[in-house]
């Protein structure tokens, strides 16, 4: 049994983060999680010092995507609020479900408390069973103690009911779901947005060009 130092909190958030262009190692001497991301000026220097320390530097192992978005459907489906359960289904459909999950949360803090408590127990389980597999114990427990095994189900979320609308008409009613939620002083500056997107296209947006000939329509202060 080899017995290493922890950063937890550290440790937490590394094996949260699976990504392709970044990876992280655990200095089992210090407890330091050192992460390297191929963009970062810093990632041969860093990269230098994990090869270097040899056996002292373990690969932190992450949760896939793959078994975080399970974790996500195991959540949406324990979701009794109707309306907030039908945007989740929504959010966490095709590319950049993570965000958009997360996204949907925001106006439903109790749920959003929830879903936090929820992940944290299901990471704090994968770190104890990647630390038993691989023969490893710790100079100090973790803070959250001996975490139990989840249950473990397959999921078949419904497809919310569209009768028979395009497939975009699902988030249309999202967000006719979220105006009738905005205080009425904020009302125009949401119109003016949606007509920005509507008259310069979601593309125009991202790359932050403002409207040519004429005075741009004011954004949602904050966005």
């Amino acid at each position: 049994m080899r017995v290493i130092a922890v950063r937890w909190a550290e440790l937490e958030t590394a094996v949260e983060r699976n990504a392709p262009d970044t990876e992280s190692f655990l200095d089992t001497r210090s407890g330091e999680v050192i992460t390297l991301v191929e963009s970062a000026p810093s990632v041969e220097e860093l990269r230098s010092k994990v090869m270097g320390g040899g056996d002292a530097y373990l690969r932190v192992e992450p949760a896939s995507s793959r078994e975080q978005y399970k974790w996500m459907e195991r959540f949406v489906a324990g979701v009794t609020e109707p309306v907030l359960r039908e945007r989740l289904i929504i959010s966490i459909d095709g590319k950049g479900a993570f965000r958009r999950f997360k996204d949907a949360l925001l106006n439903y803090p109790v749920e959003r408390e929830r879903w936090f408590a929820y992940r944290g127990e299901l990471l704090h389980w994968h770190i104890q069973e990647w630390f038993k597999r691989d023969g490893l114990t710790t100079v100090e427990p973790p803070p959250w103690g001996e975490v139990q095994a989840p249950i473990e189900s397959d999921v078949q979320l419904p497809r919310p009911v569209t009768n028979g609308d395009a497939p975009g008409d699902g988030y249309r009613r999202s967000a006719r779901d979220l105006i009738e939620q905005l205080p009425a002083a904020e009302l125009p500056s949401a119109i003016a947005f949606l007509e920005f997107l509507r008259d310069r296209g979601s593309g125009d947006l991202l790359r932050a060009r403002p409207p040519s000939g004429g005075r741009p329509k004011q954004p949602i202060p904050g966005a």
